[in-house]
């Protein structure tokens, strides 16, 4: 039987899920009454997790949803994923603004001011507003994000004019917001790419400060007086795209989107700011887009760039979201025969969606872009000749703000759903609703349906009561070990297993593509969901108390795995040798973000409230 039969077969026995090219197709059984078992019994030859590597270059293919539910339950969960990678799982709290707007100028029909807002205390965003002239009452508001262009928010060329597009906005009514990316034009207190180690366990790099950024833009453009926070739009081109949709995945206050020149099968981001730990475990940009729906949104993309085959693969996929709402007129596309841009032709076709779908114009009443009079750069810029204001924080200060900010809703936090959702996320793990099992004599290997995970170990029944015994160089090495004989003369059914990469479960594994652990978990997360897949596969077997040992390294992904379990686990891990520094975390339990949420105080607070009988 070749690959795509076994996994096509699989999927029948095991839920009705198929899992092709890194999607996951949902097909309907019928009439499979008899080899069900069987096909249930069936554990892949490999394991996928060393097998399907995916990459920002893996050609993705969008899910199947039938039912609105089954897409709504989705998007929930993917939302708590973006938000978790960014380090924004659960969201920090909103200190003040402080906006400070000033240098005005006039122009034929338009304005322009600089902005700058403190969207973290002592850390400050900035940006220009473009304003209508003559104009009266509230009116609609967009905010304009930024590709990797050499000038950023200042960027004119034919390729693509940042400013035409701002003043040619509030020509027609609009008050735009261009703001700046991380790390470009005014925003120098951080360099645009960021994210070492150490960083990233605390989820600090350029996506998750870009976010939030773009969080607390939004916040200041609703709050403006003269603008109507019922309609607001977004709009930007290339990293700028990856911004409008991130920000439109989590936030529903933005009511009309034009990502341009990015939503694409082919290619999710070629830089730090698109590509955070965690973000695309199981997914890609074609559901993070989708997640707009049924919100209008206009996708425009280009024959000359990544977003070629949008017409007839990527927009009739979302278009598919849209349907489920019964709002397949609220997507459209644009496609431009052009190179990577954000030209006149795209600008135009934005005017054009936005006009109808935030204006409530007429489908045939188009807009002539003029061209303006272009700023001197640096009158555009707002530090241009002037300090930062007094208490801005340097790099360093503003790394530990972060981590201040991300630690304070852990101290005041009581609620143990939201601890163990957060890790949960953070990891990337579940408790797996079906574990396939094959059973050779006293050799056992688990699987999840759809994931195509292969964990070997050692099955040793005995009486009701159940133990799991992990120790990091293997099964084999475990089953020598006193404990292991203790448990087996005392009666006890005990499961060894080889966690990832550990005893015989070794294995190559491409490790070489840029933002690996974007798409892929760590070892040490794929252990901690080994773990997990046992202990559902124990609790199937033996309904009753079930224990859980850990010896050195194994013990940290014991405590976690004990954390996170919907269950009550008594757990048996030293972990008196990991205090929970950063280089603990780097060398023994790399996960990024783990800091962020909560680390192994969270995980031992958790494990306490399931009466851990020992955590040393």
């Amino acid at each position: 039987m070749d690959a795509l039969p076994r996994r096509l077969w699989q999927a029948l026995g095991s839920g009705m899920k198929l899992r092709l090219g890194g999607s996951v197709a949902l097909i309907t059984v019928v009439g499979l009454a008899g080899g069900l078992s069987r096909l249930q019994a069936q554990v892949p030859a490999e394991d996928a997790r060393n097998t399907y590597v995916p990459n920002t270059d893996t050609h993705f293919t969008m899910p199947v949803y039938r039912t609105l539910a089954e897409w709504e339950s989705r998007k929930a969960h993917l939302r708590k994923q973006i938000l978790a990678a960014a380090g924004l799982l659960p969201m920090p709290e909103k200190t003040a603004l402080h906006p400070v707007i000033f240098g005005r100028v006039q122009r034929e029909g338009y304005s322009i001011e600089k902005v700058y807002i403190e969207s973290l205390p002592g850390y400050y965003l900035c940006g220009n507003l473009y304003r209508p002239l003559g104009r009266t009452g509230k009116r609609p508001g967009v905010l304009l994000t930024q590709g990797h262009w050499s000038y950023g928010r200042l960027e004119n060329q034919q390729l693509a004019s940042a400013p035409t597009l701002g003043a040619s906005l509030a020509m027609q009514g609009y008050v735009a917001f261009s703001y700046d990316m991380v790390g470009y034009n005014d925003m120098i207190q951080t360099p645009h790419s960021f994210g070492s180690p150490r960083e990233q366990m605390w989820s600090f790099g350029p996506l998750g400060l870009q976010l939030w950024n773009s969080i607390r833009a939004l916040d200041f453009l609703e709050a403006l007086e003269d603008v109507d926070p019922t309609k607001i739009g977004m709009t930007g081109a290339s990293g700028g795209g990856s911004q409008t949709f991130l920000l439109t995945a989590v936030d529903d206050r933005v009511r009309c989107s034009a990502p341009v020149n990015m939503v694409s099968a082919y290619m999710q981001g070629g830089d730090s700011c698109e590509n955070a730990p965690g973000l695309r475990f199981n997914t890609s940009n074609l559901e993070i887009a989708a997640m707009m729906a049924p919100r209008p949104m206009l996708l425009v993309s280009a024959t000359g760039d990544w977003t070629s085959h949008v017409p007839a693969e990527e927009f009739p996929a979302i278009r598919k979201i849209y349907e489920l709402y019964g709002q397949a007129g609220a997507i459209a596309n644009v496609h431009v025969d052009a190179p990577h841009n954000y030209n006149k032709e795209s600008r135009a076709a934005v005017y054009k969606f936005f006009a109808e779908h935030i204006l409530g114009h007429g489908e045939k009443d188009t807009f002539e872009e003029k061209e303006i009079e272009v700023e001197n750069l640096q009158d555009m810029l707002v530090f241009h000749g002037r300090s930062l204001p007094s208490g801005a924080l340097n790099y360093d200060q503003v790394f530990e703000k972060w981590k201040e900010t991300g630690a304070g809703w852990i101290t005041g936090a009581n609620d143990a759903e939201t601890l163990r959702e957060t890790l949960r996320y953070t990891l990337g793990v579940e408790w797996p609703s079906e574990v396939k099992t094959k059973i050779e004599g006293q050799q056992i290997f688990l699987s999840r349906p759809v994931r195509e995970d292969r964990i070997p170990g050692l099955w040793l029944p005995g009486g009701p009561a159940a133990a799991l015994v992990i120790d990091p160089r293997g099964a084999e090495a475990a089953r020598k070990s006193a404990r292991v004989q203790d448990l087996i003369k005392a009666g006890r059914s005990v499961l060894l297993i080889d966690c990832f990469q550990t005893g015989s479960a070794v294995a190559p594994r491409d490790r070489s593509h840029h933002f690996f652990t974007t798409f892929n978990r760590t070892d040490d997360a794929n252990r901690v969901q080994d773990i997990l897949t046992a202990l559902a596969f124990l609790a199937s077997r033996k309904p009753g108390a079930l224990e859980l040992f850990g010896t050195d390294e194994a013990s940290i992904w014991c405590l976690f795995a004990a954390a996170i379990a919907p269950l009550d686990v008594s757990v048996h891990a030293e972990t008196g040798w990991f205090r929970g520094s950063d280089s603990d975390y780097l060398h023994s339990f790399f996960v990024p973000g783990i800091e962020r949420a909560g680390g192994v105080q969270a995980a031992q607070w958790l494990a306490g409230q399931k009466k851990i009988q020992k955590v040393q």
